[in-house]
């Protein structure tokens, strides 16, 4: 073992004394030169995401040592960049093993700075404390969570004063206040509830979650229209933070036929019926699938466990629940919030909807049919929050109509700065109730979208189509695939599909000619315009 392994690993088995489940730990890696290698061969990395690892004893692990040292170069950022009396910072939590105990240590160190930290009694989504932070006029927040990884993972998200995850530049300086700390000496700290007393630390008011769920409710766009909103709906929240909020919020507005997954119902960040709660994966929604069959349910929702992102599944004609990928439903919703929106008059001047660039392309054709302007960013949400912080400064606030990315994120308002699963299982429900009533399933809107995009599509360089076989309908007995294939005249054909491993669209091109040179003719004018059409 190298030696400064050995002197790290020894002097957490003398000082890491604060939290009693770490000496156990340690004193279990006696002897194993490979777990001290894998705790303490580097610090837990800390960026634009802030701090993600798994908890545990060392530097590499998230621990409170780790948590309180990020809090107090936090805190050191705020000092250097906010007068005394704009320094607090909002402080939510999820259901994940020791959440708790790390927001609690965050707010004695901010408070123990001369930074006012404000808590939420109670576990909350991420989207509340982006929310309290803008609302609270907080120089930052922070979100203890590690969002949808195992439950051996935690992490310390950092939120900027305008409710936006960090940028990389204060990232970049927060990290450098933190790599100047000591882990065992230099993390200030006062006891909770003397902060509390003291008037350093306090709860968030029960006003401020209020009123988010109000800005959440000012997101429907069904406007008049008539909408029936006795529908069996099967929730999961995944053990996570979304049961109170989404729960209220959908109640609220009348959706009042929820059948809530009891397994999954309540916090826990053991998560032991599904080990990877990401709503993206099969896995994790398939107890509440199971719940939708038994309870022939209308529509499935499950929100991961900071209550950011949000996965459903819908009945096809067979009466078996379908899983919509998060374009899917993405494009699904664009559509919905640009035609109400058109329809109800309330289409903001120069309206705007924001997506990432591995996000379908799909979007832009939808947009532009209302005569919406689409923004496209790099990867992560956070570029989403930015433009829309973009638009506030440029007094355009209200032009932002709708943002998402295709990891199942969504919001609808400027209210937050990040993806809001809350705001999305509402919208959700409203759209999936506006449908039903006339009779219309999300999959038959699917398949409309579809065939808007194919729409116009009667020929490839010249040559034309005789049929179009979609795929995803379900052809000869084939499992469903998001797949076209156009049967071109002369015996051609031109075949289109997404990658499953790359953010990329490939293309196959069947030609038939007399000759080579004649069928090399053929096949470069269908890929010129095979490249005119992919490039807009």
């Amino acid at each position: 073992m190298e030696s400064t392994l050995k002197a790290k690993y020894e002097i957490w088995m003398e000082k890491a004394v604060a939290d009693p489940d770490l000496k156990p730990e340690l004193e279990a890696m006696v002897g194993d030169e490979a777990k001290i290698e894998d705790a303490f061969y580097k610090d837990l990395e800390f960026g634009t995401a802030g701090l993600r690892g798994v908890i545990g004893a060392g530097t590499n692990r998230m621990n409170v040592y780790i948590v309180a040292r990020a809090s107090q170069g936090l805190s050191n950022y705020v000092i250097n960049h906010f007068p005394a009396e704009k320094r607090s910072i909002a402080i939510s939590y999820d259901s994940r093993i020791k959440s708790d105990v790390f927001a609690k240590i965050a707010a004695e160190v901010f408070a123990a700075n001369g930074i006012k930290a404000y808590i939420f009694k109670e576990l909350m989504p991420v989207p509340c404390v982006s929310y309290a932070t803008r609302t609270l006029h907080c120089a930052a927040g922070i979100m203890v969570t590690a969002s949808h990884n195992p439950s051996k993972y935690n992490g310390y998200k950092v939120y900027g004063a305008d409710g936006c995850q960090m940028t990389t530049a204060a990232a970049n300086e927060v990290l450098g206040e933190i790599e100047k700390l000591d882990l065992f000496a230099d993390s200030k700290r006062i006891a909770f509830e003397e902060g509390l007393k003291a008037g350093s630390i306090a709860w968030i008011p029960d006003e401020v979650y209020t009123a988010f769920v109000e800005e959440v409710k000012k997101q429907s766009v069904v406007g008049d229209a008539e909408i029936n909103k006795d529908v069996a709906i099967v929730y999961s929240p995944l053990n996570g933070a979304g049961l109170k909020p989404v729960l209220r919020t959908l109640k609220e507005t009348g959706y009042t036929n929820i059948t809530v997954v009891k397994e999954q119902e309540q916090p826990d960040g053991n998560f032991p019926t599904c080990p990877y709660p990401n709503p993206e994966i099969h896995e994790a929604m398939a107890l509440g699938m199971e719940y939708a069959a038994k309870y022939n349910a209308d529509l499935l929702l499950a929100t991961d466990p900071d209550s950011d992102r949000v996965g459903i599944a819908v009945k096809d004609k067979e009466g078996n629940y379908q899983l919509l990928t998060g374009n899917q439903t993405g494009m699904l919703l664009t559509d919905y919030v640009c035609a109400r929106r058109t329809e109800n008059g309330t289409m903001p001047k120069d309206p705007v909807v924001i997506k990432t660039i591995v996000t379908t392309d799909m979007v832009e054709q939808i947009a532009s049919h209302y005569g919406v302007r689409t923004v496209n960013v790099l990867t992560g949400f956070k570029y989403i929050g930015e433009q829309i912080g973009l638009l506030e400064k440029q007094g355009k606030a209200d032009s932002y109509i709708f943002g998402f990315e295709e990891s199942y994120g969504y919001l609808s308002g400027s209210y937050v700065r990040d993806k809001d699963a809350v705001d999305a299982a509402f919208l959700i429900c409203e759209m999936f109730c506006y449908y039903k009533t006339r009779g219309i399933s999300l999959l038959d809107k699917l398949e409309e979208l579809k065939d808007f995009q194919t729409a116009g599509i009667t020929e490839f360089g010249g040559r034309k189509v005789e049929t179009l076989l979609d795929y995803n309908t379900g052809i000869d007995g084939l499992p469903k695939e998001n797949v076209l294939k156009f049967l071109l005249e002369g015996h051609g054909s031109v075949v289109v599909r997404p990658s499953g491993t790359e953010p990329k669209l490939k293309t196959y091109v069947t030609v038939s000619a007399k000759d080579k040179a004649a069928a090399e003719v053929i096949e470069k004018r269908i890929v010129e315009d095979l490249k005119k059409r992919i490039n807009g």
